[in-house]
C-alpha cells in the first residue's frame, strides 16, 4: 500500500508518526511527573543544585578532598549561603512588605482616576498580595493549619531535595557508568553523550542565571537606593528571586519597582526608574547574556517564553522555574543528536583506485 503513495507523502506519514509518537511519550512523562510530584519535584530541585554546585564539589576533589567529605562541606555551604539570603530576603520583603504593597495600592488609585477599572484591579490586586503577605508573615498565620501544612511540605522537600544534592554530588562520577549500564550496548557512547550535552545545558543556565540575578538585583537596588524609592532592598530581593524566570520576571519585577516609584515618588522618579529599569534590562541583554551564558544552549525568547507557559499550565510557579532549565537541557540532547547524525550521515572519503 506505502508503495502507491509518492515519495514526499510517505515522508511526511513518518515524520507524523514520530511527532505522535514523541508527543504521546512526553504526555505520558509529565503524567507521571505529576502523579509522583512528591519524590519528582525534590528530584528535579536536587538536580539543579548539583548543576549549580558542581563546579565547587569538582574543585574540592580536585584538592584530595575525599568525595563524601567535599559533598558535605558543598552542603553544608549551601545551607549557610542559602539560609542567610533567604533569610535576608524574608526579612527585607517583610519589613517592606507592607510599604511596596500601600504603594501599589496607592498607584492603584491614581490610575483608576485616569484609566478606571485597569487600575481598580491593581489596587485589588494589591490588597490580596497584602494579605498573602499577611498570612506568610507570620502575623495572621499562627493558628492556620493549611499554612503549617505548607510551610512543612515545603520543608520537607528542601531536605529531601539537600539529602538528594550530597548524594549526587558524592556519586557523580559514576553517573557515566550508570546511563551506559541503563542503555543497550551500542548506543553507550550516545546515551553518555546525551546526558554530559544536557547536564552542561542546566549548568550552565544555573549558573549563568545565578550570577547575571545577582548583578541585576544589585544594580536595581543602588539605583532605587539613589533615587530614594521606598522598599528599594525589598524591590531588590525581589528582582533575584523572579529572575530565575527569564523575561517574564524581570518584567513583573521591574513594573512593581516603577509603580512603587510613581505612586511615591511622582512621575519625575518614576521615569527616572523606569530607565534605570531599562538600562539594567539592555546591559543584561547585550553584556552579561552573551558573555555569561555563550556557552549554554542558546533558546529563542519565543521559545523560552512557550515553555513558561507551559510549565505554568502543568506546575504553577514551580512549573515555571523548572521549564526553562528542562527546556535547555532537551535542546541539548537534540543538538547532540543533530551532530552526531549529521556526522554519520556526512560522505566518507572516496577509496583510492588501484592501478
Amino acid at each position: 500500500m506505502s508503495s502507491l503513495l509518492p515519495e514526499p507523502v510517505r515522508r511526511l506519514a513518518a515524520w507524523c508518526a514520530v511527532f505522535l509518537l514523541v508527543t504521546g511519550v512526553t504526555a505520558v512523562l509529565v503524567w507521571l511527573c505529576i502523579t509522583f510530584k512528591t519524590a519528582v519535584t525534590p528530584a528535579l530541585l536536587a538536580l539543579l543544585g548539583t548543576a549549580l554546585l558542581g563546579p565547587m564539589h569538582r574543585r574540592l576533589v580536585g584538592w584530595r578532598v575525599n568525595r563524601s567529605l567535599a559533598a558535605a562541606l558543598t552542603c553544608l555551604a549551601v545551607v549557610a549561603v542559602v539560609g542567610g539570603a533567604t533569610y535576608l530576603v524574608t526579612l527585607a520583603l517583610i519589613e517592606t512588605g507592607d510599604q511596596i504593597v500601600d504603594s501599589l495600592r496607592k498607584a492603584g488609585r491614581d490610575l483608576a482616576q485616569h484609566f478606571g477599572a485597569a487600575g481598580t484591579s491593581l489596587e485589588d490586586l494589591a490588597k490580596n498580595s497584602k494579605e498573602l503577605l499577611e498570612k506568610f508573615g507570620g502575623t495572621a498565620a499562627s493558628g492556620v493549619i493549611t499554612g503549617l501544612s505548607v510551610v512543612g511540605q515545603m520543608l520537607t522537600t528542601a531536605v529531601l531535595a539537600l539529602l538528594l544534592i550530597f548524594f549526587f554530588l558524592r556519586d557523580s562520577h559514576r553517573a557515566a557508568v550508570t546511563l551506559r549500564s541503563l542503555a543497550p550496548t551500542h548506543s553507550g557512547d550516545m546515551v553518555e553523550a546525551m546526558g554530559r550535552r544536557a547536564f552542561d545545558a542546566v549548568e550552565g543556565f544555573m549558573r549563568g542565571t545565578t550570577f547575571i540575578a545577582l548583578i541585576d538585583a544589585v544594580l536595581i537596588t543602588a539605583g532605587l537606593l539613589v533615587l530614594k524609592v521606598p522598599g528599594a532592598v525589598g524591590l531588590g530581593a525581589l528582582v533575584f528571586v523572579t529572575a530565575y524566570i527569564p523575561y517574564l520576571g524581570a518584567f513583573l519585577s521591574g513594573a512593581i519597582a516603577v509603580l512603587v516609584a510613581f505612586a511615591d515618588r511622582g512621575w519625575i522618579i518614576g521615569l527616572w526608574t523606569l530607565g534605570l529599569v531599562l538600562a539594567v534590562q539592555v546591559i543584561e541583554g547585550n553584556v552579561l547574556q552573551p558573555v555569561v551564558q555563550s556557552r549554554t544552549v542558546q533558546m529563542h525568547p519565543a521559545v523560552v517564553m512557550l515553555a513558561i507557559t507551559a510549565g505554568a499550565g502543568v506546575a504553577g510557579i514551580l512549573g515555571m522555574l523548572l521549564a526553562v532549565p528542562l527546556t535547555a537541557a532537551a535542546f541539548g540532547v537534540i543538538s547532540e543528536l543533530r551532530t552526531r547524525y549529521a556526522a554519520d550521515a556526512a560522505p566518507g572519503p572516496e577509496p583510492a583506485e588501484t592501478p
